[in-house]
């Protein structure tokens, strides 16, 4: 059932939730912002239909920005993924302080989520590594993983400046991707080798249909 939440609500909503307790750099963890993500999801949902009464998967989870969103949204069922049990532990803590729906959640490498899980999944919600130089590849792979897992459409953010690169990657597996709204992500100091307070990045919210 869609659940008539305006696009302020649902950000007011997720501000609520926690952040990482220990982010963890080798798996570049960052909180998606609240902005951020009630922009995707209320654009999945308004725009295209793709959140209410749908089977969600967010993939790479952390503490459950997206996940708590899309259950707020009233997506029929909704699984969060992450491969760190610290990032879960939050994301568990945070849906049941929001008093959401259940949430399934998956401990898993997200490339190993569509052996893993076998219930049909409509529609994949990422936010993925950006893919630095620590992690080179790695918002690929998690788009990749995501179209395995999707039967309808994915949702991810990814840095404009690789637009180009994302896609070709899409064409090259066959799926349709288009932007659908163009972001400023303020990504805070996180790690210790952080020089600014701050750094405002410029991303793409993309929405791809799997080829199949």
């Amino acid at each position: 059932m869609a659940v008539c939440m305006k696009l302020w609500q649902l950000e007011s909503l997720l501000q609520q939730l926690d952040g990482f307790e220990r982010p963890k750099v080798k798996l570049e963890q960052y909180v998606t912002p609240a902005h951020i993500a009630a922009c995707l999801l209320h654009t999945a949902q308004a725009s295209f239909g793709d959140i209410a009464g749908r089977a969600v998967a967010d993939l790479g989870c952390g503490p459950g920005v997206l996940a708590a969103g899309a259950a707020a949204l009233g997506a029929g069922s909704v699984l969060a993924v992450d491969i760190d049990e610290d990032a879960l532990a939050t994301a568990r803590a945070n849906l049941e302080e929001a008093e959401l729906p259940a949430v399934d959640l998956l401990q898993a490498d997200v490339q190993e989520v569509a052996q893993l899980w076998r219930q049909p999944v409509d529609t994949v919600i990422t936010n993925p590594p950006f893919g630095t130089k620590r992690n080179a590849g790695a918002d690929m792979r998690f788009l990749q993983a995501a179209l395995e897992l999707a039967g309808s459409a994915v949702y991810s953010l990814h840095k404009r400046s690789t637009r180009r690169h994302v896609q070709r990657q899409a064409e090259l597996w066959a799926a349709r991707a288009t932007v659908v709204a163009e972001l400023r992500y303020d990504l805070p100091s996180t790690y210790g080798f952080h020089r600014r307070a701050s750094v405002d990045i410029e991303v793409d919210l993309w929405r791809t249909v799997p080829g199949r």
